[in-house]
């Protein structure tokens, strides 16, 4: 079965994401590589499963149609547009996130 939906990251989403990487690997390399691979499945099931992400609970994100996938301590907002998922942020869960959307 081929994929329903269209995965894209917005510029910085793609930031997002490689700040947090470059933060894991001066823990531990062998974690960051675990965490790619680990963020790469779940964020890609979104292309089978859109709705896999929850609604947030924060109104002012719920009003612009945002859903949050949670993988680990890190929230994944994004957005679906007819067969795009705009993969908007990936923040740490404990960022303040009023100024982040």
């Amino acid at each position: 079965m081929s994929k329903q939906f269209v995965i894209r990251y917005l510029p910085i989403a793609q930031e997002d994401l490689t700040n947090i990487l470059d933060w894991i690997v001066k823990d531990s390399p062998t974690r960051a590589i675990s965490f790619v691979d680990k963020i790469d499945k779940r964020i890609g099931a979104l292309a089978q499963s859109p709705l896999l992400g929850r609604i947030p609970r924060h109104p002012k994100l719920r009003e612009y149609g945002y859903r949050v996938l949670i993988l680990d301590s890190y929230l994944v907002f994004y957005m679906l547009h007819d067969k795009v998922i705009q993969i908007h942020r990936i923040v740490h869960a404990s960022q303040n996130i009023d100024h982040l959307i």
